[in-house]
């Protein structure tokens, strides 16, 4: 079974930044890809940043593009996610998933398994 534990989300000021982890256990985790999501409320959750197993191929959704930057720890099992200038639309529950490929996707339906999420409030 499969684990994916988020942290680093919090309440930050508009502008500020945040660095969310997500650790994972259970899945030779190297192997696969592994992305960002979020979810607004009433909204769909929507795709923010995908990074294939080596961390060569990364890809942003057009909203973050510039400020916020996905990488991954393979000797620790880990994905960040660092979010600069951050948008009081960036307010959202944000979840870590794993891929069942070892490329980097945007289709959540792609992804294995999932995080139970952080939430990131951007506010004055």
């Amino acid at each position: 079974q499969v684990q994916l534990v988020e942290s680093g989300g919090g309440l930050v000021q508009p502008g500020g930044s945040l660095r969310l982890s997500c650790a994972a256990s259970g899945r030779t985790f190297s192997r696969y890809g592994m992305g960002w999501f979020r979810q607004a409320p009433g909204k769909e959750r929507e795709f923010v940043a995908a990074i294939s197993w080596s961390g060569g191929m990364t890809y942003y959704a057009d909203a973050v593009k510039g400020r916020f930057t996905i990488s991954r720890d393979n000797a620790k099992n880990t994905v960040y996610l660092q979010m600069n200038s951050l948008k009081p639309e960036d307010t959202a529950v944000y979840y870590c998933a794993i891929n069942r490929e070892a490329v980097a996707t945007t289709i959540p339906q792609r992804y294995a398994y999932w995080g139970q999420g952080t939430q990131v409030t951007v506010s004055s």
